[in-house]
């Protein structure tokens, strides 16, 4: 198959002494049932990433004396069995550990580092962040730089102020504010103006900040907790559009008519000083109780400005949905911690008409933009989705006609994000959207930074990329230098198309690192939580099925295992079918159940529950 294709299975008697992460090169042949089974002929390059574990010993047996062999009990499951050292490892027995892994006769273990118990928040945390790859201190040339550039006065020359009521909206808690905006109604539409912090300002090219950026690639977000992109003399700091200093920013001023579409744009270096700070729960209580909220007070000067930011935002999410926006009703978790620093609950973070609001004005913003530099012919690092792969649309179709959602947008050659979009409404209006909606992330490709453009299917458009975010994407700041170097600076667009294909691919790379980081923490972080809740009653629906077992989501997005080992005699789970069937009783995915959480363990960040029953047949 080619790259990005369909998974190659691989018996574990063909593996050829091969682990999780080697490049090999395997022999393949069609599988009865569907896809292919294989055999490792040869293993080209070897896997150097660090495995992390929990240590544990075992009494030699028929040793008079008391002799133990150590062994790593990998955290990822792919490693079906555990792997012994060939030294003691200089450590405690239950400490997570990170090792890398040696191959003689038998694959070995080599100690690397201890991140301390591994029964303890912090030794996961830290365990993650290196298992991801994620940096997490600033170098002494980054953190000097950073402070040098953030201690520089403010030069306007070549700048233009920028004008009008002007407003942040962001989360209560949020210090990196990267976008304000502002919006006037004109007699053949609107005037949409983006102000997004000039990060680019103050970290130039071929400068450590500059490596730092490239190499973290993002922020990286969890829990309470931020790792930034850059040092926080910038990132919360001087690029940060806090109300009451004047701030550098690039500004995007959309023209767009009366139904919202974009008649053209211009991008200027300015400067700006916000009026107001607003917070989403603030904003959405003032949208919905008018002057007579609590805030209003606070948000007068900008209250009739407001009231025609959500006039355009309807008219865009009108768009937006007419040509196939796909809005997921997946589930963000938000955790709610004690001084402790441990989480007490989780709940469900609400987008309300605000954060909808922002969401579309920076949507527009991004495609306006990315528009704009393709019409010039100028470099851009591209936000580029295809289409869902064919095979795993079939296998969506199939697993949806189960649950009683209607597929026909599915039957054509190549279904649009419009007829994916019809899909989710089905299943929403049956109740199983976010089971569905998890099941189509499954199937979709996933989104990349790119040199070239193409069209992002998600969103249903042909041109975008990330302008919005310098503050904490590389991916945006690669796009600003560009911008004020070849559109607004006049030099040679070729000088910096590599910049661009250097940055997209790093960009991509951190990404995916980052993203697997935050899934991983929010798994631990569940976990956490649920110690406390053992032997609880809750609610959930049923979100994955496995040859080993069921997943399910609880009401608070915490996903948990139902092991087919603690299911009645006789279960059996058909996983492409996603059904799992004992006796009489048969379960399907989003199938609404109530389960008892049975254990939690923090150091494979896993929650296992058991099954009462079915609450209704379905969601």
């Amino acid at each position: 198959p080619e790259e990005g294709g369909e998974d190659i299975f691989i018996p574990a008697h063909n593996t050829h002494g091969a682990l999780e992460g080697d490049l090999v090169r395997v022999l393949y042949k069609p599988r009865y049932e569907r896809g292919f089974e294989g055999r490792v002929t040869e293993i080209i390059e070897k896997n150097q990433k660090p495995v992390i574990g929990t240590l544990y010993a075992e009494r030699v047996r028929g040793s008079r004396l008391r002799e133990y062999r150590y062994f790593l009990a990998p955290d990822s499951t792919k490693y079906e069995e555990a792997i012994p050292f060939a030294e003691p490892p200089p450590c405690e027995v239950g400490d997570k550990v990170a090792c890398r892994i040696e191959r003689g006769r038998f694959p070995y273990a080599v100690f690397l580092s201890s991140f301390g118990p591994a029964s303890s928040l912090e030794a996961n945390v830290c365990s993650v962040l290196a298992e991801n790859g994620i940096i997490t201190a600033f170098e002494e040339k980054e953190l000097c730089e950073a402070a040098s550039a953030a201690a520089l006065p403010l030069c306007t020359e070549g700048r233009i102020p920028q004008k009008g009521p002007i407003l942040t909206i962001d989360g209560a808690d949020a210090k990196d504010l990267d976008d304000a905006v502002s919006l006037e109604k004109t007699e053949n539409g609107y005037l949409l103006s983006v102000h997004i912090a000039d990060v680019s300002e103050y970290v130039k090219p071929r400068t450590a900040l500059d490596r730092c950026a490239m190499k973290r690639g993002t922020s990286v977000y969890f829990a309470d907790r931020v790792i930034p992109m850059l040092p926080e003399a910038l990132s919360n700091g001087a690029c940060s559009l806090h109300p009451g200093a004047p701030k550098y920013t690039l500004s995007a001023h959309i023209r767009l008519d009366k139904t919202g579409k974009i008649l053209g744009t211009v991008i200027e270096k300015g400067v700006i000083e916000t009026n107001v700070r607003g917070v989403y729960s603030e904003v959405n209580d003032l949208l919905k109780e008018g002057k007579d909220s609590a805030f209003y007070p606070k948000y007068a000067p900008v209250y009739e400005m407001l009231l025609t930011m959500q006039e355009l935002y309807l008219l865009l999410e009108g768009r937006a949905l007419s040509r196939g926006y796909l809005d997921f009703e997946a589930k963000e978790p938000f955790f709610i911690m004690n001084e402790a620093g441990l989480p007490v609950d989780i709940v469900c973070r609400e987008r309300g008409i605000s954060e909808r609001i922002i969401e579309h004005f920076m949507l527009t913003a991004n495609e306006a933009v990315a528009r704009l530099l393709s019409e010039r012919e100028i470099p851009c690092v591209f936000r580029v989705h295809d289409a869902p792969p064919e095979d795993k649309l079939m296998l969506l179709r199939e697993r949806l006609a189960l649950l009683g959602v209607n597929t026909s947008p599915l039957a054509k050659k190549e279904p649009t994000a419009l007829d994916l979009a019809a899909i989710l409404s089905s299943a929403a209006a049956l109740g199983k959207g976010e089971a569905v909606s998890i099941s189509l992330l499954r199937a979709m490709s996933k989104a990349v930074y790119s040199e070239n453009r193409r069209p992002h299917f998600g969103l249903g458009i042909s041109h975008y990329c990330h302008f919005t975010s310098p503050i904490r994407r590389l991916s945006d700041l690669a796009t600003h230098r560009i911008i004020k170097a070849v559109l607004l600076g006049g030099e040679d667009k070729k000088k910096y198309a590599s910049y661009a294909t250097r940055a997209a691919a790093a960009a991509t790379e951190t990404e995916l690192r980052a993203q697997s980081t935050e899934r991983a923490m929010n798994a631990l972080f569940a976990a956490v939580w649920a110690l406390d809740h053992i032997g609880e009653e809750q609610e959930a629906f049923v979100s994955g099925i496995t040859s080993f077992g069921m997943f399910a989501t609880l009401q608070n997005s915490a996903e948990g295992l139902i092991p087919l080992a603690a299911l009645p005699f006789g279960a059996v789970a058909d996983e492409e079918a996603g059904m799992l069937r004992f006796g009489r009783e048969c379960y399907r995915l989003a199938d609404r159940i109530r389960v008892v959480i049975t254990d939690a363990e923090v150091a494979t960040h896993r929650i296992q529950l058991s099954l009462l029953s079915h609450t209704q047949d379905e969601m």
